[in-house]
């Protein structure tokens, strides 16, 4: 249910009190209050207004890069994507990958991008957009930075010694800890 709006004036002193409650939820985007007096003998002052805006719905938050559970050998890495809302901008977006935290500037299209450095092994990466009521959405992405080459050990010949133009295996342990 709707909470009551509730007035409050004063005129020499003396209090008056009134409420108002909407029948219906309030449609988000703005609405206007108007207010104005009117005394016994029918005379009505100017209106006085004020706007506010009714927001349910988070931002929209779109990564574009990186890809989740992405794997990459470059510590430099860019966090692009785009995010938008349509009762509460601008929208201010946050990235924190470790300790590192971001904010990027979101375009008036909405489009952000940061370049930000992986840490070795594994890496979450949060992104958060906030509108202008508090509203936020987060998408999380996991990133692997692998850069250290795979391990190669325990070469063997089978057979050995071989016989000329003879078929030979050669078997290798690999060991890749990424």
């Amino acid at each position: 249910s709707q909470p009551a709006v509730k007035a409050t004036v004063q005129v020499d002193g003396a209090t008056a009190t009134g409420t108002y409650t909407p029948t219906d939820n309030l449609e988000d985007g703005q609405h206007t209050v108007i207010v104005y007096g009117k005394d016994y003998d029918g005379n009505q002052s100017d209106n006085a207004t004020a706007t506010f805006t009714v927001d349910t719905i988070p931002p929209v938050l779109n990564v574009t890069s990186p890809t989740e559970n992405l794997k990459t050998n470059v510590a430099a890495l860019t966090v692009a994507g785009t995010t938008s809302d349509a009762t509460s901008s601008p929208v201010t977006v946050k990235i924190t990958v470790g300790t590192q935290v971001f904010n990027p500037t979101v375009g008036e299209n909405g489009a952000f991008s940061q370049e930000v450095t992986l840490s070795e092994g594994a890496n979450t990466i949060t992104i958060e957009a906030t509108d202008s009521a508090g509203k936020v959405t987060t998408v999380t992405r996991h990133v692997t930075l692998d850069t250290a080459g795979p391990e190669i050990s325990n070469p063997t010949l089978t057979p050995n010694p071989v016989d000329g133009g003879a078929t030979v295996t050669v078997t290798v342990t690999i060991t890749d800890t990424a």
